[in-house]
């Protein structure tokens, strides 16, 4: 299995409870503390994160012009819709 290249390492202050929380679920799992973080921050960045993230990529769209017009949008599903229905 191929090891993953790793950062330097990194200072992180968290309010002591969660560290507790931390360390408990590696205890049991018999894993690191850092597996027990890295894995949840994996699991943030693949729902919240990527939610920031198609925000900030539609923001982006947005500012560069790459719009629809509502009423077009509108105009288009109700078509859609009655094509459905018929």
């Amino acid at each position: 299995m191929l090891r993953p290249t790793l950062s330097d390492p990194l200072t992180l202050r968290m309010p002591t409870d969660v560290l507790e929380a931390i360390e408990a679920i590696a205890e049991t799992c018999d894993r690191s503390r850092s597996w027990v973080m890295v894995r949840a921050m994996r699991l943030y960045l693949a729902r919240e994160g990527a939610e920031i993230l198609a925000v900030r990529q539609g923001r982006e769209e947005a500012a560069n012009g790459d719009v629809h017009d509502m009423e077009t949008v509108l105009s288009e599903l109700e078509g859609i819709i009655g094509r459905k229905v018929a």
